[in-house]
């Protein structure tokens, strides 16, 4: 009786020894000067994903892949997908798994480098999936994927497979430690515009905001329990040139809520850049309107 379960019990080990050997060749160590290395994974023959919130800032890194070091630039960073592109010097022979999607329950290897040249990997679950969500740095994610297993933050940024071996895209950390994917469809939409122009250009609105609560005698005239309390407004911005001041309470823009700072972060996507929406506010005890003309987020905002 014990003797078939110990087949299966080491064939599945050498299946997963095998899926994690096969992924070496996308799997990067990346390096800026002294520091610590972190993960990176090999999108494209010439380029190497990386994990933008762990990524040093640097210009110039040293990549360590299976054929050996090869010299890179940084051609962009998102934050908001948190997404950074790596341009290798040279192209190297790396063929990047097909792509997958993931449902909850399925197994998932999450692999990176371990600094000494070599594979480190982690096994676990997918936890729970969802749709398309917006960070808070105002990037668009195309699915919510967590992985219910643990990641040290060198090796953020390696690729998350399936048990099939297929890729479901690269891994970060979350609020709270906690371990979710950046989809491949994700770093697809950015990968160009990056490598073009070294960011993703965002509406902006020039406000350091504060959620609060609605006075309860204005509730049911603003249809809504909470806004966006200004906290201050940068001089020139879209929001100070429409008349937006210090302690107004921002209920819509557009006309859609934003109790939250996602749903702010949602109505200021690219294709917002230029376009005059209405902002609905809280002034004084009394509701009113301005209208503001989005512009680009800037490049150090």
């Amino acid at each position: 009786m014990n003797q078939p379960l110990k087949d299966a019990l080491t064939e599945l080990s050498a299946a997963i020894v095998a899926r994690t050997q096969a992924a070496r060749p996308v799997v990067a160590e990346i390096r800026s000067g002294e520091t610590t290395f972190r993960s990176g994974t090999v999108w494209r023959a010439d380029v190497v994903i990386a994990s933008e919130q762990s990524l040093p800032k640097s210009e110039t890194f040293d990549v360590g892949l299976a054929g050996g070091k090869i010299k890179a630039r940084l051609a962009g960073r998102d934050p908001g997908t948190n997404v950074a592109v790596l341009k290798l010097e040279q192209p190297v022979a790396a063929i990047l798994p097909v792509v997958a999607h993931s449902e909850p329950g399925a197994l998932a290897l999450a692999c990176g480098a371990d600094g000494n040249g070599g594979l480190s990997m982690r096994l676990g679950a997918v936890n729970l999936t969802g749709p398309a969500w917006h960070s808070r740095a105002g990037g668009k994610i195309d699915a919510r994927v967590y992985l219910d297993l643990q990641l040290s933050y060198t090796e953020e940024g390696g690729p998350v497979l399936d048990a099939s071996g297929q890729l479901l895209g690269i891994s970060t950390l979350g609020p709270h430690g906690r371990v979710l994917v950046i989809p491949a469809a994700t770093v697809e939409r950015v990968i160009n515009p990056l490598l073009a122009d070294g960011r993703i250009v965002r509406g902006w609105l020039g406000l350091a905001l504060q959620p609060v609560a609605v006075p309860d005698s204005l509730r049911d005239a603003a249809t809504q329990d909470s806004g966006l309390m200004v906290m201050s407004c940068v001089a020139d911005g879209p929001a100070a040139n429409a008349g937006v001041v210090a302690g107004d309470i921002l209920l819509q823009v557009g006309g859609v809520s934003v109790t939250r700072m996602r749903r702010l972060a949602e109505q200021l996507g690219p294709d917002s850049v230029g376009k005059t929406l209405e902002l609905k506010l809280i002034r004084a005890g009394a509701i009113t309107s301005v209208s503001a003309t989005i512009t680009p987020r800037p490049k150090d905002g």
